[in-house]
């Protein structure tokens, strides 16, 4: 009978137990998953989410998202009415200025991914490298009222984050200096300090001994904008203070670059070729005082007279002041020497190498009988008016002035 009574009761219970475990409604809802895959015998609260596939739910979990507690994104336990948008369990910090396709932006790895915001933000029209890629965003996107812009439109000009970097920064005071609040002309991304400017760009670039030159040297009291660019503006005092030859003086030009070079101040070269006055032959050698008198550059006479007057006086054979000869010294001279000096008389005056007249002479004296007389020179002087006369009987035309002889005889030919 025992037995029997034992039997009795445990089917009762078996009953009792199917009918409770057909009445129990799941919190769930309709979740089709068996209650063994995330509930442990031991314990109705002991969830083990290892073996529940989110996947196969249509919501993989990845990243940050598989080691979120399930009540995170499950405020109810009926989980069908878990939200999937991002926005459900994510607060929008752009304030709807972006939209609500977070994955733009953002992936489960983490919400603030780096790298995936550098490459979303390569998109918009301020591409984000160097310091850049490592900045808070609220550094350059001040939160805003909702309704206000803090990221679509946002300013891209360096002042409009660095102005206080600008104003503060005193080696070179950049607001005294009326420096550009273009930063990137001096400033790159990758570090505010170390700045360097290109002065090519600036219109005057540095080269030799420049390069070297601090700034101040030539930007006193911290004036960029507006200095001049003329060499004199620096290099006055060495103008001044040349003897050798003494600049002032001789009334050089302030163009220094005319002589001098920027690789150094010493040791200049003046192109007299670029003065109208090339230096051939001996006047290369020739030191600038000889022609220079007492430091006179400018205005400095270029006729060959102006140095030469002396050897023009001495000259004796033949001698030049009495035969009224030109001054003109280059019509026979050359600059290579004074001496060995050649008369072109057939260019000058009368083509006496040419014709009969050809060799027939050894010395000038031969016709220029008076001692040094080259201006009062005529036929007559070798053709006798009788001997000519005797020679032109008949022949028409033929007057009294027979040293007019080369009307008939340019060349000296007898016929």
């Amino acid at each position: 009978m025992k037995h029997v009574a034992a039997l009795v009761c445990g089917l009762l219970l078996c009953a009792r137990g199917a009918r409770a475990q057909g009445t129990t409604r799941s919190p769930h809802g309709p979740l089709s998953v068996e209650c063994a895959v995330c509930h442990r015998p031991e314990s109705w609260t002991a969830i083990r989410s290892d073996k529940f596939d989110h996947g196969k739910a249509g919501w993989p979990l990845e990243g940050a998202h598989a080691q979120v507690a399930c009540r995170t994104c499950h405020k109810s336990l009926d989980f069908k009415g878990a939200p999937r948008a991002c926005a459900g369990c994510h607060e929008d910090l752009h304030r709807g200025e972006l939209g609500n396709d977070c994955v733009r932006c953002h992936t489960p790895r983490s919400f603030q991914d780096r790298t995936a915001m550098v490459r979303a933000h390569a998109t918009t029209r301020f591409p984000l490298d160097g310091a850049h890629t490592v900045a808070d965003c609220q550094a350059c996107h001040k939160s805003a009222a909702q309704g206000a812009l803090a990221f679509v439109g946002s300013p891209t000009r360096c002042e409009d984050c660095h102005m206080p970097s600008y104003v503060a920064t005193s080696n070179p005071n950049h607001r005294a200096a009326s420096y550009p609040t273009d930063c990137i002309s001096c400033h790159v991304t990758s570090t505010w300090a170390r700045a360097r400017f290109d002065h090519s760009a600036s219109g005057f670039p540095l080269t030799g001994a420049h390069a070297a030159v601090a700034c101040d040297q030539c930007h006193k009291n911290n004036r960029f904008n507006g200095t001049p660019t003329a060499c004199v503006a620096c290099h006055q005092t060495d103008y001044n203070g040349t003897t050798d030859p003494a600049h002032g003086n001789a009334g050089f030009s302030t163009s220094c670059e005319s002589c001098h070079t920027t690789a150094t101040w010493q040791g200049a070269k003046f192109n007299h070729n670029a003065s109208g006055f090339p230096l051939t032959g001996a006047h290369t050698a020739v030191a600038c005082d000889q022609c220079h008198k007492n430091g006179r550059f400018s205005g400095t006479p270029t006729t060959c007279v102006a140095c030469h007057q002396t050897d023009y006086n001495a000259t004796t054979d033949p001698a030049h002041v009495s035969a009224g000869f030109s001054t003109s010294c280059e019509s026979c001279h050359t600059t290579t020497t004074w001496q060995g000096a050649k008369f072109d008389h057939d260019a000058q005056f009368f083509p006496v190498y040419s014709g009969v007249h050809r060799g027939r002479w050894s010395s000038c004296s031969d016709c220029h009988t008076v001692a040094n007389d080259f201006s009062q020179f005529t036929c007559a002087k070798c053709h006798t008016p009788a001997g000519m006369a005797s020679k032109h009987r008949g022949v028409s035309g033929f007057g009294p002035n027979p040293q007019d002889c080369l009307r008939c005889h340019p060349t000296g030919r007898a016929g």
